[in-house]
C-alpha cells in the first residue's frame, strides 16, 4: 500500500495517478479538500511554456499533455488557454523567444508599438514576448478533481487527520499515527506536505527550505469584456499577473502579486495578514503598467511559497520515503505531471532527476 500525506495540488495529483494505475492508496490530509492555509487553493494559477531555462520548456510541454489526460478522465476543465506576456526592462524576451524557438514552442516576438496596439490595456514600453499557449489553471478545481477521481479508481481518503508520528519497521515498512488516533501502514509513503515539510519529522535529511506569506490582489477590468493573457514582468518589480477566476468576484478582475518579497514564516505560525507595503507597490504597479484595471484591489488573499536555494524541486525517493516539494513559486502548472513523476518513484518504475534529488551538487 501506498500512503499520501497531503492532498494540495501535489499530493492529490499523485494519489490520482497512483490510483488509477490500479495500486492501494491511501491519502492523508490534516484539512479539508482544498483549504485556503497552504499553497494550493484558489482559482487562478499561471501555466506557460516561458522559461529561460530548456529543461523546465521541456518538462511544461509534459505537463501539457497530463493536463489534458487529468480533464479527460475527470471530464472538469481545467486549464483555460490565455496566451501569456513575458516584458519588463530586467526581462529578455529575445533569450526567451530563442529558447523556445529552440524546443519548437509556438511565440511572438513584438516591438512596444505592435505590442501596445494588441493589448492597448498594458502600458508596454520594451519588446515583448507571446506565446498562444499559456494560461490559468484552477487550483480548487483541480484538487478536487484529482481526490474525486482517485476515490473513485479506489483510493480511500483520509480528511481532517493529521500524521503526528512516523515510524520505519525494518527499514521497510512504514507506520503512519494520526491526531485522531488512526495508523495507517504503508509500503511507501509520498511526502506532498508543502510549507508543512520542514516541520516533519522524518528520519530523511531534507534541503534548506524556506517558507514565506505571500500575497496577491486582485483589481477590477475597467472593461469586462476584454480577454487578458497571463503576464510575467520584471523590473525594478518582479510581479505576476493573470485573469483572477471567482477569487476576483463576480465581474471580472486580474490577479496581480509581487514573485519575491515574501514574509519569512513557517505553515504553523504564519499570521494571515496581508503586507501593506506589498499593497502599495503592487497597486502603484498597477496604476502606472495596467491601465485596463482599476487601481484599488477589490480582493486578496495570503498564501505560502517554500523555496529551494536553486528554486529547482525536491522529487526524490529515499528508503520507503517519496519526498515531493515541486516548489518555488512555479510549480502549480506541473502539478499533473509531478503526480505521475512521484507515481513513478513510488512504485520503482523510475529514477529521480539529478536536478531534484534531495542533495544535488551544483
Amino acid at each position: 500500500m501506498i500512503a499520501v500525506v497531503g492532498a494540495g495540488l501535489m499530493g492529490a495529483a499523485t494519489a490520482w495517478q497512483l490510483a488509477r494505475r490500479g495500486h492501494e492508496v491511501a491519502l492523508i490530509e490534516a484539512y479539508d479538500i482544498a483549504h485556503k492555509h497552504g499553497s494550493s487553493h484558489g482559482s487562478s494559477r499561471i501555466f506557460r511554456r516561458a522559461y529561460a531555462d530548456p529543461f523546465y520548456v521541456r518538462l511544461t510541454g509534459q505537463a501539457h499533455e497530463q493536463w489534458r489526460e487529468l480533464e479527460d478522465d475527470a471530464s472538469t476543465p481545467l486549464l483555460r488557454t490565455t496566451g501569456g506576456l513575458d516584458m519588463g526592462e530586467d526581462r529578455d524576451p529575445k533569450a526567451l523567444a530563442a529558447v523556445l524557438d529552440a524546443a519548437g514552442v509556438p511565440h511572438e516576438l513584438l516591438g512596444p508599438e505592435a505590442a501596445l496596439e494588441r493589448w492597448p490595456y498594458i502600458r508596454v514600453t520594451g519588446p515583448v514576448l507571446h506565446h498562444p499557449d499559456a494560461g490559468v489553471v484552477d487550483a480548487d478545481e483541480t484538487v478536487g478533481a484529482c481526490v474525486r477521481r482517485a476515490i473513485e479508481h479506489g483510493a480511500e481518503a483520509i480528511i481532517g487527520a493529521r500524521v503526528t508520528g512516523i515510524d520505519v519497521r525494518g527499514g521497510e515498512r512504514v507506520l503512519l499515527h494520526t491526531d485522531d488516533g488512526r495508523e495507517v501502514v504503508a509500503d511507501t509513503v509520498v511526502i506532498a506536505a508543502g510549507a508543512w515539510l520542514p516541520e516533519l519529522e522524518l528520519p530523511v535529511a531534507l534541503p534548506p527550505l524556506q517558507v514565506t506569506q505571500q500575497q496577491v490582489f486582485h483589481f477590477r477590468q475597467r472593461d469586462p469584456s476584454v480577454k487578458w493573457p497571463t503576464l510575467v514582468w520584471d523590473g525594478a518589480l518582479h510581479l505576476y499577473g493573470l485573469p483572477s477566476g471567482s477569487d476576483g468576484g463576480s465581474l471580472p478582475a486580474v490577479k496581480v502579486a509581487e514573485h519575491d518579497r515574501g514574509t519569512p514564516t513557517t505553515a504553523r505560525t504564519r499570521d494571515g495578514i496581508v503586507d501593506p507595503s506589498s499593497r502599495t507597490r503592487v497597486s502603484g504597479f498597477v496604476r502606472d503598467r495596467l491601465p485596463g484595471l482599476e487601481p484599488a484591489p477589490v480582493a486578496e488573499a495570503t498564501c505560502l511559497y517554500t523555496t529551494t536555494p536553486d528554486e529547482d524541486f525536491v522529487l526524490d525517493r529515499h528508503g520507503p520515503f517519496v519526498i515531493a516539494s515541486p516548489c518555488s513559486g512555479h510549480g502549480a502548472k506541473f502539478a499533473p505531471l509531478i503526480g505521475a513523476m512521484a507515481a513513478d518513484l513510488a512504485t520503482g518504475r523510475t529514477e529521480p532527476h539529478p536536478r531534484f534529488r534531495l542533495h544535488r551538487t551544483a
